[in-house]
């Protein structure tokens, strides 16, 4: 793939809640910082069984001294999760991509929320850090299925207390069944951002509370894509990709990959996670109708059709342009 890479140790780990450890990272050169990052920003993490995962950085995004991430171990795990828990260990050395953000803050906002989900408030710990050193007016919601598997919510508690910013606790199992969003999210001005990460069934109730309320400002940030339809390959039909600035036309066969069938071809476009999750191969489109398969683009810019992510979106159109 053609994706940099940083090379990182693992400096320390640490056990933060029920299936939750926090991983540290430092620069394999100590004389060497690691790049800048955003608030919301994620890293690839090239684990040494040949997986590559994102996770959310969780620290203050003025480090560059570490980078912070933290792993549930999924109990459904394809083995990305099940090997940071059981194999990956204090002093390995791994490689990284630099930050990416797709989870952009907007730090500018008179009225942000962020929501959290279980393991989902990784990269919300990093935006609560960042607007209460802005002193902007927040407010912090933080569900999860009991307080034994709510990660980090000392820290949530001291960076909130700090800058008198309200906190939401929502427990399942102290409230009998999961969090009404649109009644925690209601009241609020119309112009709020509002914040979400979380499961994949939490970010589809905090979207919908969101178009029922009337909120345009809905942010989410997915850790699993969204599953594309099991019979997709047997029904997309081939199609033609012009790349403009290499001059080379490809053809991709019905139900074919389009990443594939460029590689096949010896383009170089960047990649990682083949899933549509982490934005590494967002491509610029100068024509063509794309089908967005991604988990990344919102409502708009799907709809803008300027980009998209050649891992997983295909073409409707029989042909399609790409500055490549």
């Amino acid at each position: 793939m053609s994706c940099s890479t940083l090379f990182a140790l693992v400096y320390s780990m640490r056990y933060e809640a029920e299936g939750v450890v926090s991983v540290v990272l430092r620069p394999d050169e100590p004389s060497s910082p690691f790049p800048s990052f955003s608030p919301g920003a994620h890293i690839d993490l090239h684990l040494p069984n040949g997986l590559i995962r994102s996770y959310s950085l969780l620290n203050a995004s003025s480090d560059r001294h570490e980078y912070v991430i933290a792993i549930l171990k999924n109990q459904e795990s394809r083995g990305g999760s099940r090997y940071v828990h059981e194999n990956l260990r204090v002093g390995m050395r791994v490689s990284i991509s630099p930050p990416r953000n797709n989870f952009v803050l907007n730090e500018e906002a008179v009225d942000t929320v962020l929501v959290a989900g279980g393991i989902g408030v990784t990269p919300l710990l990093s935006m609560l850090e960042r607007m209460a050193s802005l002193g902007k007016r927040t407010e912090f919601i933080y569900c999860a299925r009991s307080r034994r598997e709510a990660a980090f919510m000392e820290q949530v508690e001291s960076i909130a207390k700090s800058a008198a910013i309200q906190v939401t606790w929502h427990f399942d199992e102290e409230r009998s069944g999961p969090p009404n969003l649109k009644q925690l999210l209601d009241g609020r001005p119309v112009d709020t951002h509002l914040y979400c990460c979380g499961p994949g069934k939490m970010l589809e109730a905090f979207e919908q509370a969101c178009d029922d309320i009337g909120y345009a400002n809905a942010h989410v940030e997915r850790f699993a894509p969204i599953p594309i339809p099991v019979d997709a390959a047997t029904t997309d039909p081939s199609y033609s990709v012009e790349l403009r600035r290499s001059g080379l036309t490809i053809q991709v066969p019905a139900g074919g990959s389009l990443l594939s069938a460029l590689l096949d071809a010896g383009a170089s476009p960047n990649y990682s996670c083949g899933e549509g999750v982490c934005g590494a191969c967002e491509t610029k489109v100068l024509a063509g109708d794309v089908d967005h398969r991604d988990s990344i683009l919102s409502k708009a810019e799907r709809a803008a059709n300027k980009t998209m992510m050649v891992c997983v979106s295909r073409s409707k159109s029989s042909t399609l342009v790409l500055d490549m």
